[in-house]
């Protein structure tokens, strides 16, 4: 039987082929990761660096399903590479369960993780005497005062108060990407305020907001959610007065921040002229956790050994 020799001119070629497929392979890969066509082109066009990066705040407390609301959001982060999350736990310490989830999507270098406890046993002195301190305040104060210490004045940025509990689109935020320093911009949001969906009210020409089509109290300064607005990082530095308080109605949170920085006048629509809507007030149900209860009655879980 005669051996089969293979030249080195061969091995060259079947180097150089090797290499053009590992190539091929990496650059789709990138793509993929990447998302859809819109955010590739965005990223292809623009070096990331000149990408504004933006801060997305959200608040968040154990619970059954916490987890799982965290891990659809990570999928977002995991698409934006300009997207940092600051992640503040109502609680006395961090948690395993929010530091492993941030660690796994490979986000702990893209993520600011945070605890503040929410003081209890108080009830606001309105005229709801049954509305209990707002979940959020402690937390999203307490990210406002970490973007004013770590963040770079002269950095163009966007703050965004992304709750877990929402659905978003991706292109949600390459919308933020467009909002102009020292503007709030602001979409459409659906399903809140007992609505299909609360939008902004724009003049003729599409280039002010006259109005809102709010239902739930609509006398409110700005009758919006508060995923509807994002902030540009500069006005944070020019109004250090801006943040949430306690003490204001139910629904006036969003008011009460805003009215620090800018006007009805003076904010930028965005989302296609306020006519897409790109994110989804969704409120998860109570988790039903009967046949739960009836384990540990009998000193038994169904999650023994796991984080659910």
């Amino acid at each position: 039987m005669s051996e089969m020799r293979i030249r080195p001119r061969q091995v060259l070629i079947l180097i150089i082929v090797f290499l053009v497929i590992l190539l091929i392979v990496h650059r789709n890969g990138k793509h993929t990761c990447q998302g859809p066509e819109f955010l590739q082109a965005i990223y292809a066009r623009d070096n990331e660096k000149s990408l504004p990066k933006i801060y997305a705040i959200t608040p968040t407390y154990t619970r059954p399903s916490q987890k799982a609301e965290l891990t659809r959001l990570s999928h977002i982060f995991m698409l934006l590479s300009n997207l940092h999350w600051v992640i503040i736990e109502d609680a006395n310490t961090t948690t395993p369960v929010v530091r492993n989830l941030l660690r796994q999507a490979g986000l702990s270098e893209r993520s600011t993780h945070l605890n503040i406890k929410t003081p209890v046993g108080y009830k606001l002195k309105n005229k709801d005497p049954n509305w209990l301190k707002p979940r959020g305040v402690e937390q999203r104060n307490l990210a406002l005062n970490w973007i004013r210490t770590n963040v770079n004045p002269e950095q163009r940025s966007v703050i965004f108060f992304m709750d877990d509990d929402n659905s978003y689109s991706v292109e949600l935020f390459v919308e933020m990407m467009k909002i102009e320093p020292g503007r709030v911009g602001v979409w459409p949001v659906g399903l809140v305020g007992g609505l299909m969906v609360e939008k902004p009210i724009l003049n003729e020409d599409n280039t002010h907001v006259i109005g809102f089509n709010a239902a739930w109290r609509p006398e409110r300064p700005f009758p919006i959610d508060m995923a509807a607005f994002a902030i540009s990082t500069d006005l944070l530095f020019k109004y250090p007065q801006a943040q949430f308080a306690y003490e204001v109605e139910r629904g006036y949170q969003e008011s009460e921040i805003l009215r620090h920085i800018t006007t009805r006048e003076k904010l930028q629509p965005l989302a296609n002229n306020c006519r897409d809507v790109l994110v989804w007030h969704t409120r998860t149900e109570k988790t039903n956790l009967v046949s739960e209860v009836k384990l540990n009655k009998e000193g038994k879980r169904s999650d023994e050994g796991m984080e659910v």
